[in-house]
Formats: structure tokens, sequence, C-alpha cells
């Protein structure tokens, strides 16, 4: 996991903020990646089989930085001719692997699986890694006076203009709107607002979790002049224990519901036990999924 430790709830003096990011960072470069530093263990792969590291890496044009990326494939992908929906979502290092996660990972590639077995809905993931100490600045296209310069316009069209093609040219997929999906949490949340909103012809569904409206109150301007389709659907997830980030996500409800758009395509779950760490994330992933994909599964 990687800490937004600027969330207001927190309140802590910004040098303060700086310093233990630091050491969460250094932290998870000497271990988090499960190499052997000294007098570290090495944590073994959580990720199954059907989760690939991609050899290529990418370079995010305008910023000049390397980004890995990781995809999960339905367990029969191999032996099948089907074409999948497609998830892409930010923070791949969390999303699979405990042995690449700061504080343990969502477990979509368990989840998936087993709601494969249940449900046949079946889809392609594509995880994203984060920047690390670049993570706030790649995932917010609004600057903010405290953490600097705003670099998620460049990051989305990463994703949308050299990730996608690349996914959709090399593995079996449906790609139209309807059928590709993008979800977050934290500051991967506020990104994945920005991304549906922005790219309303690309992405036809968001998973919006515990979302970082705090970092700029431009989201709330560009949601109001930027309305989506009314079939695009949005699941906001949010912890009770999240302090300001409930009332924040309120807002943000009743705000997209005054642009018009229609309850049946969105939805908001206020977890009573859920907090700002990947476990809760974990618990809320399939109910999501569930219900952003709801179109799929009644056709299965």
């Amino acid at each position: 996991m990687f800490y937004d430790l600027s969330m207001k709830n927190m309140r802590l003096p910004a040098t303060y903020k700086i310093i233990v990011y630091s050491l969460i960072f250094v932290t998870f470069v000497a271990c988090g990646n499960g190499n052997q530093v000294e007098g570290q263990i090495i944590r073994p792969s959580t990720a199954l089989p059907n989760v690939k590291v991609l050899d290529q890496q990418f370079t995010i044009k305008g910023l000049n930085r390397d980004r890995i990326i990781r995809v999960y494939l339905p367990e029969d992908y191999a032996n099948s001719t089907e074409a999948y929906p497609v998830l892409y979502m930010h923070d791949g290092q969390n999303l699979f692997d405990d042995s690449t996660s700061y504080v343990g990972e969502w477990g979509v590639d368990e989840n998936l699986n087993q709601l494969a077995k249940e449900s046949g809905l079946k889809l392609i993931v594509v995880g994203i890694d984060n920047g690390q100490d670049k993570r706030m600045n790649e995932l917010s296209p609004w600057e903010n006076s405290e953490y600097g310069q705003a670099e998620g316009v460049e990051y989305m069209e990463f994703i949308v203009k050299q990730i996608k093609p690349f996914i959709d040219s090399t593995y079996r997929t449906l790609n139209n709107r309807e059928n590709t999906a993008i979800m977050g949490s934290s500051m991967g949340g506020l990104i994945s607002h920005y991304a549906i909103y922005n790219y309303p012809e690309v992405f036809g569904m968001a998973g919006i979790f515990s979302p970082s409206y705090w970092y700029s109150e431009d989201v709330f301007t560009f949601t109001k002049e930027n309305p989506v389709p009314e079939d695009a659907r949005l699941f906001l997830v949010i912890g009770k224990k999240e302090g300001n980030a409930v009332d924040d996500t309120e807002k943000m409800y009743s705000h997209i519901l005054a642009t018009g758009h229609p309850n049946e395509t969105l939805k908001i779950t206020i977890d009573q036990e859920g907090e700002h760490n990947e476990p809760s994330w974990r618990k809320q992933f399939t109910p999501a999924i569930k219900w952003l994909f709801q179109k799929q599964l009644s056709e299965k």
C-alpha cells in the first residue's frame, strides 16, 4: 500500500508527512519488491499462475518514466477463443502479489478466479504499477499546493493511447466502452473518477474506492461541467473509519446525482468497518465487480 499521508483526517504537519512517506518508500524499495536485502526476509510471491508481469516496459510519454505492467488472464484463456472485458487498475504492485505490496494485496487474481467458477464472469485485468515517490503527482490531473504539479493528464494518456492499444492488439479483448472499466483506490480512486469523465468514449465503468477528493476542489467543477453518459456505471466505496473522506465521497455522490446521472447506474457503498487500506478494498472488490459488470453477468 502507498499511503496518502496528506489525507485531511490525518492532520499531520507537512514536514512529518514527508519524513514518514520517505521511510515508507525506502522500506518498500528495500523489501517490497521481493528482492533479498541484508537483514530482510524474501517474501514469496503470492500471484497465481495466470498473472504475468510483462517483459516489455512502457515509457510514459511526457514524463519519460518506465512502467511495469501486470496482466491477469482468465484461467482457461489459453484453451479458449473467447474475447473478454478488460479492467484497468492502478497501483499494480498491490493487486496480485504480497511480495510487491507494502502491507498486503487486493487478491484480484484469487477473487476473479473464484468469481469465474461461481458465475462464469471472466475478465482480463491490466495492473499499471505506480510511480512510487511520484505516485501522488501521477494520479491527479490537478495541481496541489502542498504536493506539487499534476501529471495525471500524461498518466491517463499513457493508459488510453499506449497501454490499451497494446492490450487490445495482444489479447482477445472486448474493446468497446461497454466492456472497459477502470478502478483504483485513494489517489487511484481520484484518477479513476477523472478517467471516466475525461474519456467516456473509452471507459463505461469506474470503481472509485476511497477517493482522494480532498486533493483538489477542481474535481467537483470538472464533474459538473463534464457529465458522463447515463449508462456509465460509477461505483463509489468509502470506509466509515476514513474520517473526512466519508463526507467528501457523500458530497460527490450527491454532486453526480445533481448533474442528472440516474440512480440506476450510480452506487455508493459505505463500509461501516472500512478503513483506508488493502484489506478493506479487497473485501469490496468482488461486490464492485458484480455491480459494474452486471450486464455481462446477466448474459452468463
